[in-house]
């Protein structure tokens, strides 16, 4: 295991520490992005495996983990999408094998197509280009102006540990409630609604042509028990990377990294060995 530190990047005044691991010369990194609720930390373990061969960083985006949650960030795909080429600018990192989780999937695919000289690979772990999707019962609530409100103000330690644990029985107590802790403070909350109402659903399509032009590596990793984004959204991922490789992983759920990291980490960590030791030669 590589030692893991924290740094700090700003990108246009918001503030977000970066998980940083391996080499800090290189200008090629595996960059991890979190999705709702996040944060960066729940990248730790497969970081640190990365970062013995190869440059790995995960930052904690705006309005999640212990990045700032200005009222006046774009929560928007867009804004994160651009957030995140400026955190890879301040760490001076000019190609990048993108591993997404969640919202980071539609973020980080918005970066990828716009900065196709600098996307060398993607690991998608139950996210990506999300065609056909339709929004999960609470993102429903979140888009709803007053009801979202509501939902998030009485969102309690208890009520999280029966909803998150009813819907994801392999998911241990103390990651539900690392889950719970990254998402309980009225700033992500407010975050959350924010970034739900500003994202038609539409958009959660992604750039589908533009990446399969470029038909660029890619491990999809999705579990078959996903309660909000459903296993057969794994399949097209195809769509944008037409070699994709793709592995349904049985009896695992939205947070498969926290449910079996071991099933994960032996499918990820020579995916992206694979991909480094390609661009390296």
């Amino acid at each position: 295991m590589s030692e893991v530190t924290t740094d700090a990047v700003s990108v246009n005044g918001v503030r977000s520490p970066v998980l940083q691991t391996g080499p800090r010369d290189r200008s090629e990194a595996v960059v991890f992005v979190h999705g709702n609720p996040g944060p960066a930390e729940d990248w730790r373990e497969l970081l640190s495996q990365t970062g013995e061969f190869a440059r790995a960083v995960a930052p904690d985006m705006p309005g999640y983990g212990g990045a700032d949650k200005p009222r006046e960030f774009r929560y928007t795909i867009e804004g994160y999408a651009d957030h995140l080429a400026g955190v890879l600018d301040a760490l001076e990192i000019r190609r990048a094998h993108l591993v997404l989780h969640d919202f980071g999937g539609p973020w980080g695919l918005a970066w990828a197509a716009r900065n196709p000289e600098a996307f060398a690979s993607a690991t998608l772990i139950n996210t990506g280009l999300l065609s056909d999707y339709k929004w999960h019962r609470y993102a429903r609530i979140w888009r709803t102006p007053v009801v979202g409100e509501l939902f998030q103000l009485t969102a309690t330690r208890g009520a999280f540990r029966t909803l998150v644990g009813r819907e994801n029985p392999r998911l241990s107590r103390d990651s539900i409630d690392r889950i719970y802790e990254a998402a309980r403070t009225w700033p992500t909350k407010r975050a959350v609604l924010k970034l739900y109402r500003a994202s038609p659903v539409e958009s959660m399509r992604g750039p589908i042509e533009e990446l399969a032009a470029l038909d660029r590596p890619a491990l999809v990793v999705w579990g078959s028990e996903d309660a909000y984004l459903p296993w057969q959204l794994a399949d097209r991922q195809r769509m944008g990377f037409p070699s994709a490789r793709v592995q349904v992983l049985d009896g695992l759920g939205h947070w498969a990294f926290h449910e079996d990291p071991a099933r994960v980490a032996e499918l990820v960590i020579p995916f992206l060995r694979e991909q480094v030791s390609a661009s390296v030669a």
